[in-house]
């Protein structure tokens, strides 16, 4: 695609703008969890501010990826950026957990449109030879969307309100909307093509069926519940249904002739098991930094910092690196990385020091960073352009099922075992405390969330709660073993193929040839 150079510059920063935003939403609602749970109490529950979210951008991610296929990237990145702009006005308003859990489903739609697209017309845009420095900046937007977004969700939590770490998407949205509507000129060159409706509703409907039955289990509804076992039946008729329908869709919302490409295969499920161990420890980190040392929100920010700017360069690191080895030989590096530090992580405790946490939080940084950038080239990598949109939606669709699904899991082991760790400690306590406590404690875990109120409590009881807290945070971490260990294993599928650069192509001109999918010897 011909664009003038000072246009290109601008169309890159309003893409980089939109892709902070969207990246950032998650990172700076992580860290104010902990006040929004204080002050909503929904510590039972706020796993759905967040899985609301990725259901909904999981949902909209292949259809949006394919319309733009079809129509063109621009009019549905733009409309994404709407919906999400619109969605973080209703979030800021929001005055409980059910109405902040509807409204980020509705910026989850619009994210499911930004993020793909962005990526894929990046790779419209560029040549071979800049595709690596693109990849790796663009990559390394989710580190620094990590280092900004807790920094700037503790700061606007503890000196405004928690309300506005959604109204400071605004600026960066309407900046980045108007760059891009202004001076991003696509061509008019597209493949019509069908919408699978039927695999994108059955897809969606598993998932949420089997994010309510690990949500509710144990919970609202006893796990050998008609509701639950009914959910549980809804999934797995929903996914034969959705396997049934792919098989035999024209134009599938995801394809299994893709994953007979072993790169595509290989680096679409390492992004998925990638992305559920990562949800892991950036959403429990803050709530145990703030729950188990006790702090505000700006201190659990400032703790993630350390993670979020390792993983910022190992993002760069990656995309240098995709031009000097194998997409596979850089995974194999992260994913070590990755598990060294979750196994640290599984042996945090009240006694940990601040130091040792950064330290792991580091090693997690650079494990996780490869992926944001090496994984989004080794997708698109041996794919045309009319196929770039459904490839990179795809591919973030797969990441968004792991995030999606491990961050309900995560919240059922978690909050299932820190309720059973603290019904039976108190019930100890308040047998060694005697007849005046017959009755039994009833403490708020909520409460321990907030400053103010943790000192209220007396200090036997304040203990005992940190320690559950604390337990079942640590065994939820050790849980996110098991896809860090599957995407390791994953990512030997990922054959032997790097991203190649040509410098005699014209600059600033799409090429495909079947060089750029060369094999590494």
């Amino acid at each position: 695609m011909n664009m003038d150079q000072s246009k290109l510059k601008f169309v890159v920063a309003g893409l980089l703008l939109a892709m902070l935003m969207a990246s950032m939403d998650n990172t700076i609602v992580v860290t104010a969890m902990g006040t929004i749970v204080g002050d909503l109490k929904g510590l039972d529950s706020f796993v759905w501010v967040i899985s609301a979210y990725m259901v909904a951008e999981m949902a909209g991610m292949p259809i949006f990826g394919k319309l733009s296929d079809m129509y063109g990237r621009k009019i549905f990145f733009l409309m994404g950026m709407i919906l999400f702009l619109l969605g973080s006005i209703l979030c800021g308003i929001s005055t409980n957990i059910t109405e902040l859990s509807i409204f980020r489903a509705m910026q989850g739609v619009g994210g499911g449109a930004l993020i793909p697209i962005a990526f894929t017309i990046v790779f419209d845009i560029f040549p071979p030879e800049k595709r690596g420095k693109m990849g790796g900046i663009f990559g390394a937007v989710f580190g620094l969307s990590s280092i900004f977004g807790p920094l700037l969700g503790a700061f606007i939590t503890d000196n405004l309100s928690w309300h506005w770490v959604f109204y400071i998407n605004l600026p960066l949205g309407i900046i980045g909307f108007i760059l891009v509507a202004l001076f991003y000129k696509e061509s008019s060159k597209h493949q019509k093509q069908k919408i699978d409706w039927f695999g994108a509703i059955t897809l969606v409907g598993a998932v949420v069926c089997l994010m309510f039955a690990l949500e509710l289990g144990g919970k609202k509804y006893e796990w050998s519940s008609t509701e639950i076992i009914s959910l549980f039946i809804g999934f797995i008729i929903l996914f034969l249904a959705f396997i049934v329908i792919e098989t035999k869709a024209k134009e599938p919302i995801i394809s299994f002739k893709m994953f007979k490409n072993r790169l595509y295969a290989g680096s679409t499920l390492v992004g998925m098991f990638y992305g559920a161990t990562f949800m892991a420890a950036t959403t429990y980190i803050p709530i145990f930094i703030q729950g188990v040392h006790g702090g505000s929100a700006t201190n659990s920010g400032l703790l993630l910092l350390p993670m979020m700017l390792s993983s910022t360069i190992s993002a760069q690191a990656g995309g240098f690196l995709a031009t000097k080895m194998s997409y596979r030989n850089v995974m194999f590096l992260s994913a070590i990385i990755t598990i060294v530090g979750v196994c640290l992580l599984g042996t945090l405790g009240p006694e940990t020091s601040r130091f040792l946490i950064t330290i792991y939080m580091i090693i997690v940084g650079l494990g996780v960073g490869f992926s944001f950038s090496v994984l989004g080239m080794a997708a698109i990598h041996s794919f045309g352009v009319e196929q770039r949109g459904q490839a990179s939606s795809t591919s973030n669709f797969m990441r968004s099922i792991g995030m999606t699904v491990g961050v309900s899991i995560y919240g059922t082991i978690q909050n299932n075992e820190f309720s059973d760790l603290l019904k039976e400690s108190l019930k100890k306590l308040s047998t060694s405390m005697g007849n005046h406590y017959k009755t039994g404690i009833k403490v708020d875990p909520n409460g321990l969330l907030t400053e103010q109120t943790r000192k209220m409590m007396p200090p036997e009881i304040l203990h005992r709660i940190i320690d559950a807290l604390s337990t079942s945070i640590v065994h939820t971490f050790l849980w996110s073993l098991c896809p860090a260990v599957l995407a390791f294993v994953f990512i030997f599928i990922m054959g032997k193929e790097r991203l190649v650069a040509h410098q005699t192509q014209p600059s600033g001109m799409m090429k495909e040839t079947a060089s750029t999918m060369k094999e590494e010897v």
